[in-house]
């Protein structure tokens, strides 16, 4: 198994064959995580552009420990330049050429969001919520822990938004995200995004 960080990702990827060579790529990445929101935008399309790719998502949460409700971006980092800490981010994001949207001002707790994923997953419609679920973070500063942003963002990406809001609080659901986080954390991940060959 090769692990490629973000940026070893990006200017090689020594271990894998191009087209023609099948290989599973299982990606560790959370909805409001910026480096995620980079390698999926820079990284990721690369990889499946230029290499026989088959994408194994997991969710992976980045701040397992906020509370319901989530926090302000300025407490998640206390005493510091938040606004600088984004910028910081942002000029990153350009080195890969996006251009990242700006850091929203509410962290949310994505334990709910990620239980819908697992949902997705089951009705075959993962990507197309992933998706859906990190613009409304990214690009629309919405909140992953409010039922009607699910509602709307499980419409969008085909699945039944009643069935949606419900699997954000159903422990089968929930328990598919612990039992993927307890998997990264026995492959040895330790923080995302994280690519596994």
């Amino acid at each position: 198994m090769t692990r490629l960080a973000l940026v070893l990702s990006l200017f090689g990827a020594p271990a894998l064959a191009k087209k023609g060579s099948p290989v599973t790529l299982t990606l560790y990445t959370d909805f409001i995580c910026p480096f995620c929101y980079i390698a999926e935008h820079s990284t990721l399309p690369r990889l499946v552009k230029e290499y026989d790719v088959t994408l194994a998502w997991n969710g992976f949460e980045l701040h397992p420990g906020l509370p319901e409700g989530g926090i302000a971006f300025s407490d998640l980092f206390p005493g510091r330049d938040t606004a600088a800490i984004a910028e910081h981010t942002r000029g990153y994001a350009r080195t890969f050429g996006i251009e990242m949207p700006t850091h929203p001002d509410h962290v949310c707790n994505t334990r709910k969001a990620l239980a819908v994923a697992e949902y997705a997953r089951e009705k075959g419609r993962l990507d197309a919520f992933r998706k859906a679920a990190q613009g409304a973070y990214w690009k629309d500063g919405k909140d992953l822990e409010d039922p009607d942003v699910i509602r709307g963002r499980a419409r969008a990406a085909g699945l039944d938004p009643e069935a949606a809001v419900a699997a954000m609080t159903m422990t089968a659901y929930q328990a598919k995200v612990d039992a993927a986080r307890e998997r990264a954390e026995a492959a040895g991940v330790t923080g995302i995004p994280t690519f596994d060959f």
